[in-house]
């Protein structure tokens, strides 16, 4: 299983949201770009960045994330507003090594399939969950779509995996939500990356049990909850 730090931005900023809401923001540095360096020497060999700004389309932190690609040899993969082949194109040009489709992938199965099938292994679907639904937008609205229905329909096409948050856990170091891990995985033949709700190694040992390919780390890697070095020698 592979440890991935995520790096969310907002205004520029790398923060955590608690549960996804923008009006409860922990700030936890200035310069995402010096957060990759300090993931680099802990051994990390991937990132997941999230535009926040550009998940709910109130601006964009483009220019922040193009210098966090460029002042690392990290791998990153990008998150947030992804919504057009256009943009994969350009983030893929930049030197990211994946994109992530989260809103796009649930309400535009056709868009997601032109760009899987142009990117093959380089696109990641986003499975956000709240209350049994997709989340999208900015995990500010939710879609009626039954999982089954829209896993089956990924599962379909050379994706680079699905990525699954349970959101009702982000950013709270409550425990993983082990119970939707494992749905997904009888779902799904595609590599898992879940995020949420860590907070300690044995639930990473949890989640690597439950057969996740990855696992993304926020807030516990900034709070010290989880040292990276612990979870990467797992």
């Amino acid at each position: 299983m592979f440890v991935i730090p995520a790096i969310d931005i907002l205004g520029g900023k790398c923060v955590r949201l608690w549960q996804g809401d923008f009006e409860q923001p922990t700030t936890y540095s200035d310069d995402p770009a010096a957060m990759t360096v300090d993931f680099e020497r802990a051994g990390a060999q991937r990132v997941h960045v999230v535009d926040l700004d550009a998940a709910r389309s109130s601006g964009d932190n483009r220019a922040v994330i193009e210098s966090l690609i460029k002042s690392s040899s990290l791998t990153v993969q990008v998150a947030g507003g992804i919504r057009s082949s256009e943009q994969i194109d350009a983030w893929l040009a930049m030197g990211a090594t994946a994109v992530v489709m989260g809103t796009a992938a649930v309400r535009e199965p056709e868009l997601l399939a032109e760009c899987a099938h142009k990117h093959a292994g380089q696109v990641l679907a986003a499975l956000d969950i709240r209350n049994g639904r997709p989340a999208v937008a900015g995990w500010l609205e939710t879609e009626t779509i039954d999982i089954h229905e829209l896993v089956a329909r990924w599962d379909a096409l050379p994706l680079a995996g699905l990525i699954l948050t349970a959101t009702d856990r982000d950013g709270t170091m409550a425990g993983p939500d082990l119970e939707t891990l494992a749905r997904l995985r009888g779902m799904s033949r595609l590599p898992i990356q879940y995020s949420g709700g860590i907070s300690s190694l044995d639930d990473l040992r949890a989640v690597r049990e439950a057969d996740a390919t990855a696992v993304i780390l926020g807030r516990s890697l900034y709070e010290g909850k989880v040292l990276l070095e612990d979870a990467l020698a797992l």
